[in-house]
């Protein structure tokens, strides 16, 4: 399985403050991988450096073949990866219909988004796959939070990712609104897309993906599998704690 994401010794430093420290790992192509760590061990600003938000201060990123290293933004969503946030940026007094079809405005031309009838079209075929399509016509803001959580990768998902980074999908979400998540980005893996997440929810991750790489201190602790990672000292001493170690010879949760 080919890399479709690569970091070779990133570095970011705000101020004095180092907060990405010569970080380097690899995403394969189809993967679920998942970014973990304690809150500032620097995951946000990671996913800001892949997306172009920051620059960098040392290394590179190579993603489908391309260093997209100096790569403006909006390049970086034509070329294939799009992202989520941990807060929600939706525009809360459009309706979901046209909160999806802004996140076709880097992918479609002017000539198109002007007419509208091609980004109505892909944003209600979005809605469809993410099982939202019985809300195209409701203005967001009076959605429920679990609901909007999913307006919200859907509106990414608009930019025909090949690579999907998520920052907290389901922070916030309750167990079943957790389930209907893991379950669109099932959906949507299996199509081919690339998942790279950041999140706390450690059943989640376990259920969703299939690799894992920790951060500390904005440096790598260790990378593997989620059984993996929870047999780690090095991890549950940073991260997890020692209840979250799991017995030799139990699976993690289907």
């Amino acid at each position: 399985m080919s890399s479709v994401l690569e970091l070779a010794g990133v570095s970011k430093s705000f101020g004095g403050l180092k907060v990405i420290d010569d970080v380097s790992f690899a995403v394969k192509r189809g993967s679920r991988t998942a970014l973990i760590g304690p809150n500032g061990a620097g995951k946000s600003t990671l996913f800001n450096l892949i997306s172009g938000v920051y620059p960098l201060d040392a290394g590179r990123i190579v993603a489908l073949g391309t260093d997209i290293t100096d790569m403006a933004v909006p390049k970086r969503i034509g070329h294939g990866i799009a992202r989520s946030f941990q807060n929600i940026r939706l525009m809360p007094h459009l309706s979901t219909l046209e909160n999806l079809m802004l996140g076709e405005h880097h992918r479609a031309s002017p000539w198109a988004l002007a007419r509208g009838a091609r980004a109505t079209a892909n944003a209600r075929a979005v809605l469809a796959q993410a099982d939202l399509d019985t809300y195209p016509g409701q203005v967001v803001a009076d959605l429920p939070y679990g609901i909007q959580k999913r307006i919200e990768v859907a509106r990414a998902i608009m930019a025909r990712p090949s690579i999907l980074l998520l920052d907290e999908p389901a922070a916030g979400l309750n167990s079943s609104e957790t389930a209907e998540l893991r379950r669109m980005l099932e959906r949507l893996s299996e199509s081919g897309v690339t998942l790279l997440v950041v999140e706390h929810d450690m059943p989640f991750v376990r259920t969703l993906c299939d690799h894992v790489v920790v951060l500390n201190f904005g440096r790598k602790i260790f990378e593997g599998t989620p059984e993996e990672v929870h047999r780690d000292h090095g991890v549950l001493e940073a991260y997890l704690g020692p209840a979250a170690e799991i017995p030799a010879g139990v699976a993690h949760a289907a």
